[in-house]
């Protein structure tokens, strides 16, 4: 019996290879990767993380390119009118990619995109200066229960997961914050560092860029992350938050069938890698896996909960 299992898994392992391989042969020479963002921010760097080991892997080049605009919907809108042969491939964002198109009309519509992985998030995290007199997460909850409104922290946009993060943690906090939208992360972490608010709804990146120069009081996750083993998640701290901003790719809705398992396979590949997956724990990400087979699921209810927390913020009717 266990060698009959070990043949069929030394036969699944063979086949599951060699297709990959084959698929792979399909590409033609190098493949733009479009970011639908300018340079410089977490999806620029992620996609630059991948770039060696596509080229490593597959004996291809990976070349980024940008598209930037109306918070990533230029680029998506523009993403089914390309070529659907494999060889141009466009980065999607989570919540942006359902919040978008429920605010208003904007060329896309989130079950229009051809989303064929998530590989990653950066946690929602509250981020202070690291002279601020908020040493725990308690520090700032009491501060916002004592002066409603006085707490002000920066974050990287309206309708952004900065922003849902805010919302459904001062009600969970029982609390009442001012949240200050900055266009991008790197905005809002130079008004952080600038005293210009009291704290940042950041990411777990803020705290691999910034190290010393800020302290994280919580970041969203299922367990604390192997870069800050010292930071508590809100979840050990009673408070039920576990996301942020998640980063897929996506192909146009035209690509074969073929082509998009093909593409599946490949970014598991490099996200199974132990070396990429160390510099991204290093780079403060959280590794995440989706792929084609998991992707209805996974989406059904990323969304459910996007649009509940965008209406009860009155972000969307």
């Amino acid at each position: 019996m266990r060698r009959t299992f070990l043949k069929t898994l030394l036969a699944s392992t063979i086949l599951s290879l060699s297709t990959l391989g084959t698929a792979s042969a399909q590409l033609t020479g190098q493949v733009n990767y479009i970011i639908p963002f300018g340079p410089g921010g977490e999806s620029d760097i992620s996609a630059r993380f991948q770039q060696p080991f596509f080229k490593e892997k597959f004996d291809q080049d990976l070349v980024i390119s940008y598209q930037p605009g109306g918070g990533g919907a230029v680029g998506w809108a523009s993403l089914n009118g390309l070529n659907a042969d494999g060889q141009t491939i466009m980065g999607v964002n989570l919540p942006h990619i359902v919040i978008k198109p429920a605010q208003k009309e904007v060329g896309f519509t989130t079950e229009g995109l051809n989303t064929f992985h998530w590989f990653h998030f950066t946690p929602d995290a509250i981020v202070v200066e690291a002279s601020s007199p908020y040493q725990t997460l308690q520090d700032l909850i009491d501060d916002a229960k004592n002066n409603p409104g006085a707490v002000t922290l920066s974050g990287s946009g309206k309708a952004s997961a900065n922003h849902l993060a805010q919302i459904k943690f001062d009600k969970m906090a029982e609390i009442k914050t001012t949240y200050v939208p900055f266009k991008g992360t790197g905005a809002a972490v130079t008004a952080l560092l600038g005293k210009q608010v009291k704290a940042e709804w950041g990411y777990s990146t803020v705290g691999a860029t910034q190290g010393d120069a800020v302290r994280m009081l919580a970041v969203a996750m299922e367990e604390r992350h192997p870069l800050f083993p010292d930071v508590p998640t809100f979840k050990e701290l009673g408070f039920d938050m576990i996301g942020g901003a998640y980063r897929g790719i996506a192909l146009p809705d035209s690509a074969s069938k073929e082509t998009t398992e093909m593409w599946s396979s490949m970014i598991t590949e490099i996200n199974q890698d132990p070396a990429f997956r160390q510099k991204m724990i290093d780079g403060g990400f959280a590794m995440l896996d989706v792929g084609i087979d998991d992707m209805d699921e996974f989406m059904k209810a990323r969304v459910e909960q996007y649009l509940a927390d965008a209406k009860a913020a009155g972000l969307i009717k």
